[in-house]
């Protein structure tokens, strides 16, 4: 079964996931040629390894904790605070409570 990903003015609800977070998986919201969108959620104490991708990422907490290091510089972002990954910019993401997050990336830089 192919994965529905959303249309143009297709809602997309990324409220907070509340009670349901535990039970939740990461989930691409949208993809393009140029942009994808993904609902990235992380139990406590899950990481995305170091990584970095060809164009710029944003990644906005939506709720819980986590940790972004960028370019060797470690930051916890709360529900609401968002971060600009630079280009070919190494980063990882920890979750330091149970998190979930909406990650932008330019996919065709």
């Amino acid at each position: 079964m192919a994965i529905h990903h959303a249309g143009s003015g297709e809602l997309i609800d990324v409220t907070p996931l509340g009670e349901r977070l535990r039970s939740e998986k990461t989930i691409a919201l949208f993809k393009s040629r140029d942009l994808e969108l993904i609902r990235l959620v992380l139990p406590a104490g899950k990481a995305l390894a170091m990584h970095k991708v060809q164009g710029e990422v944003t990644i906005q907490c939506l709720e819980g904790a986590i940790e972004v290091e960028v370019d060797g510089v470690r930051q916890t972002l709360r529900a609401g605070q968002l971060v600009l990954v630079a280009a070919q910019s190494p980063h990882s993401v920890t979750a330091r409570e149970d998190a979930s997050a909406l990650v932008t990336i330019v996919v065709n830089a």
